[in-house]
Order: C-alpha cells, then sequence, then structure tokens
C-alpha cells in the first residue's frame, strides 16, 4: 500500500452508526488510521466509546432525534452503517416470535433512518458515499433464520435501489456481505467452531473503508461478500 492509498480518506468527515460495536470499532479504527474523522453514533453511553472524533448518543429508531443530530454536523463525506444484530431460533410461522419485528428495526429500519438523515449532507458535497452491510447468508433462506435473512436481504435490495436513486446524484452506495465476523460475541456463542476460518472485523473494516473512500468512485449497487475463508 502506498502513501497516498494509506490517507485514502484524508480530510473526510465519516459517520459510523453502531460504533460502539466490534465492528463499528474496528471500522473507526481503520478509517481513522487512513486519515478520516469519524463521527460515532449509537445508543450506547459516551463513556468508553473510543476510536472517534466526536460522538453522538442517538436511539436511530427515532427518526426525528437522528435527522436533527445529522443536521447540526453541517457536513459529512460517507455514512457507514455498521449498526444492527442477528437472532435466530424461531420458525418462520410462529405467531408468537418476536424475531421479526426485532431484526426489521435493528437491520432495516436503522438504515433507512441513518440514509434519509445523510442525503441531504452527502448531496452537498461534490461526491459522497453510503455503505451498509449486508449478509452472506441472506442470500438464500435458511430454517430458523427467517427474521434475520429477510431483514438483510431488504438491506441488500434497499442498497441497490438507493444506488440507483443516487449514483446520479454523485453518492456511491454498496454493501459488504460477510459471513460469521470473529467477535467476542461470536466466539462465546460458538466456543467449539474454527475460528480461524471467521471474517475479522479488521478484514471487513478495510473494505468498508474502500468503499466509503474516492477510490471507489465507480462502484455502484455492488453487494461484495467479505467471508474469510468460511
Amino acid at each position: 500500500m502506498t502513501r497516498e492509498d494509506n490517507r485514502m480518506l484524508n480530510t473526510l468527515r465519516v459517520i459510523i452508526t453502531g460504533v460502539a460495536g466490534s465492528l463499528g470499532q474496528a471500522t473507526a479504527a481503520r478509517a481513522r488510521e487512513l486519515g478520516a474523522r469519524v463521527v460515532g453514533v449509537d445508543i450506547a453511553e459516551a463513556d468508553g466509546v473510543p476510536n472517534v472524533d466526536e460522538y453522538h448518543r442517538v436511539d436511530l429508531l427515532d427518526r426525528g432525534a437522528l435527522r436533527d443530530c445529522f443536521a447540526r454536523l453541517g457536513t459529512i463525506d460517507a455514512l457507514c452503517n455498521i449498526a444492527g444484530g442477528f437472532a435466530m431460533g424461531d420458525t418462520a410461522y410462529d405467531p408468537e416470535s418476536a424475531q421479526w419485528s426485532e431484526m426489521f428495526k435493528m437491520n432495516v429500519e436503522t438504515v433507512r433512518n441513518a440514509t434519509m438523515a445523510a442525503v441531504p449532507l452527502l448531496l452537498r458535497r461534490p461526491r459522497g458515499a453510503i455503505v451498509n452491510v449486508g449478509a452472506n447468508a441472506a442470500l438464500k433462506g435458511i430454517a430458523t433464520m427467517s427474521a434475520y435473512c429477510c431483514s438483510k436481504a431488504a438491506v441488500m435490495r434497499l442498497t441497490e435501489s438507493l444506488s440507483g436513486e443516487l449514483r446520479g446524484r454523485g453518492i456511491n452506495v454498496n454493501a459488504v456481505l460477510p459471513s460469521v465476523i470473529d467477535t467476542p460475541a461470536n466466539r462465546a456463542a460458538m466456543p467449539d467452531a474454527d475460528w480461524s476460518q471467521w471474517v475479522t472485523t479488521r478484514q471487513l473494516a478495510d473494505v468498508i473503508c474502500f468503499l466509503a473512500s474516492p477510490g471507489a468512485s465507480g462502484v455502484h449497487g455492488a453487494l461484495i461478500p467479505v467471508v474469510g475463508l468460511s
């Protein structure tokens, strides 16, 4: 990597939602290494959220509060929609399951709300980027994972739709599709798995930051699998 490549986000202002989580932190750290000024957004308490230049505690499901928060920022160059969640175990036909509502709120509504708040700011700049997180697993349906798969599939179709709407206005919209991510939570949940096969948060962060950078100006509506060795 050349010195120029290593500063590919230099001077850019990047919003990262879900910044307090494992992938959010990895993305924030990498973005700052690449020269970005990172604005972190999450519902976590402000104390103990490193790797950001400024932090805003906002409920991503509160569309009005999120819009007000973003409007106060003035200008931004990229939005990385990292916030989301995972759930499995319930069948698609279970009338008592709350997973459908939970997954669509966490994975779809957060992306839509942040995007609605960010696009007016991105349009003020010569060029902007939105990077979403889909899921490789959502390329097909999986038993007892319908809520998760359907919500992430919605993110993927939303990414493509937004790209069609915004590509002609200078905004690139793309998504990464990870497999199982190597995080402390996933290691605890699957202690017998071969963790070396999982994609690392740093590997994902590298791709996310590239898609947020001017180097990806020709990439529109891409759904990029980032799956490690799995």
